[in-house]
């Protein structure tokens, strides 16, 4: 079984993806991942970090929250229930971005159907999905 760590964009394109095995914490491949990133700009090199980050509650942790806020980037991740929120004046929780989130896991749910990429890692169908939201006449 293998887990699927993707970052993609506010329209559902993919900007860096990781497989792991699928025993693997959520919250160890967010630097790795994140490293894999390159924003397209209109001039000049690709920006390397985007400025906010939506996370499900894997990603509560300190060691993310300090990564993240190293790097600049906004997060929007809930804290977990068994945890004492983090919302104290200096953090808040921006509840209309984390919606957004279910935008990764259409991604992912795309990624799990397709059997070919999480048994042979084809870019084929990654490059197809890509091009279909580029072009799509929803955007």
């Amino acid at each position: 079984m293998s887990k699927f760590h993707l970052v993609v964009d506010g329209k559902g394109l993919p900007l860096a993806l990781e497989v792991t095995a699928g025993q693997a914490h959520d919250s160890t491949q967010v630097e790795t991942v994140m490293e894999q990133i390159a924003i397209p700009q209109p001039i000049g090199r690709p920006r390397k970090r985007p400025s906010r980050l939506a996370g499900d509650k894997a990603y509560s942790c300190q060691r993310v929250c300090d990564w993240l806020k190293r790097y600049g980037i906004k997060p929007a991740i809930p804290h977990k229930d068994n945890e004492h929120a983090r919302y104290d004046g200096r953090m808040t929780f921006d509840k209309e971005r984390y919606k957004r989130r279910g935008i990764v896991e259409q991604d992912i749910g795309w990624l799990n159907e397709c059997q070919r990429i999480g048994i042979r890692f084809e870019k084929r169908a990654m490059i197809s999905r890509c091009l279909k939201i580029l072009f799509s006449d929803k955007s």
